[in-house]
């Protein structure tokens, strides 16, 4: 009888191992990548940097993580998950000790960009785990598992704008000092990684596609523009919101990262509540109708003014679970290509994040110049028109996924 119970023990046992790994790093990922809206003012401000520079800022750092979205695959194939989720969380704790030390902006600026190399393999090693070990009622578990990411962003920009308000020995903690302390907590899901035990590295090449075969797949280049517009969507309201209630409607930092919470509050319960519906009602179904709304939420939040501002945080209820459902569609079309899939996706979505906030602080920075005259309102409408293209994004990611939506049902493969 023990004997037959030990081997279940243990199997248990590593399960939950491979899950703290996937929940607690998503937590990190949440911390490390929204932890930036409160700060980036500071950053301009002790680097004198104007708009167009910030949104080069942010997108070559989105290049960081395109480049690691670009090799993590190969190392996951070489070296397992394990070695490349370590790698991931150490890098970083490394990146957050370079940021304390960044005095000069070229400085600064490699070590963000260490930062995002740390995330994209991170994201990559975590969406492969989740598409291997979530098998049943993935849709629902793809979304649990993101639901943390949404509840760190949630508290993330609290943490950061209190952190940067506590005073220690007369000195007051300064946005460098607040990274460090945040990356630093990467440390931590470092040990359930360690002794964890993850499957599926051994799958034999016989059993997997080529990419070859899977870039002819019409579905897969529908999937990529999904992904990339949604994701847009999403990423791009940690960097801009409070950006955008500070300087277009006065508020101060407490209040504007108060609504950045409030968007990641919603956009968490969205990912917690909405995975059993998703898997009702199915993924590309989903996929229209959450991208629809969140599209247009934005439109209302910029048409309405201050008084609408609630809707940029209720925007989050649809753009939350595009990301996760889309994980789903990769983790039930391509089951035996998982890992080759979601590198060649994710790294398309790269380049279109990249171009993405590039654009976004392109057309911020053009229409505020065009108002050279009366330079508030130029920065009113610029960061109106930029924040547009945002919600922009979330309507083209719904029409994607309605072409998907089309284009699997013609083929008896609706998801």
């Amino acid at each position: 009888m023990s004997l037959q119970v030990q081997p279940k023990r243990r199997i248990n046992r590593n399960y939950a191992l491979q899950l703290a790994t996937v929940f607690i790093g998503f937590i990190i990922f949440g911390f490390s990548e929204n932890i930036k809206g409160p700060a980036i003012p500071r950053i301009q401000a002790d680097f004198g940097i104007d708009e167009m520079q910030l949104g080069t800022l942010l997108s070559l750092n989105s290049l960081g993580y395109l480049l690691a979205c670009s090799f993590t695959a190969f190392l996951t194939r070489k070296l397992g998950i394990k070695s490349v989720s370590l790698m991931a969380f150490g890098g970083m704790v490394i990146s957050g000790v370079l940021i304390y030390f960044s005095k000069s902006y070229s400085l600064f600026s490699a070590s963000y960009f260490l930062m995002y190399i740390g995330n994209g393999m991170l994201e990559i090693a975590l969406a492969i785990l989740g598409a291997r070990i979530f098998v049943r009622n993935t849709g629902t578990m793809m979304n649990l598992a993101h639901f943390f990411y949404g509840l760190s962003s949630t508290v993330a920009p609290i943490i950061a704008s209190g952190l940067m308000s506590v005073t220690l020995f007369g000195h007051t903690v300064e946005w460098r000092e607040m990274y460090l302390i945040m990356l630093a907590l990467a440390v931590i899901p470092m040990f359930p990684a360690f002794f964890s035990r993850f499957a599926g590295d051994e799958t034999s090449a016989e059993h997997r596609a080529p990419l070859s075969s899977l870039i002819r797949d019409r579905g897969l280049w529908l999937i990529v523009l999904i992904l990339s517009f949604g994701v847009v969507s999403e990423m791009s309201v940690g960097g801009w919101l409070v950006n955008f209630l500070e300087k277009a409607y006065h508020w101060n930092t407490t209040a504007a990262s108060g609504m950045l919470s409030i968007f990641f509050l919603c956009f968490s319960l969205a990912r917690l509540l909405l995975g059993p519906i998703t898997d009702r009602i199915g993924f590309t179904l989903s996929l229209i109708i959450l991208s629809g709304f969140s599209g247009i939420c934005t439109v209302i939040a910029i048409v309405s003014g201050e008084q609408g501002a609630i809707f940029f945080a209720l925007a989050g209820i649809g753009i939350a679970p595009i990301y996760p459902t889309v994980m789903a569609v990769i983790a039930k079309r391509y089951p035996n290509e998982s890992d080759t899939a979601i590198t060649f996706i994710v790294t398309m979505m790269g380049i279109g994040s990249v171009i993405g906030n590039y654009l976004i602080g392109v057309i911020t920075d053009g229409v505020k110049r065009f108002y050279m005259a009366d330079s508030q309102l130029g920065l009113l409408r610029g960061l109106q028109a930029g924040y547009a293209f945002i919600g922009l994004c979330a309507i083209i990611c719904a029409f994607t996924s309605l072409l998907l939506y089309v284009f699997l049902k013609r083929k008896g493969e609706l998801l």
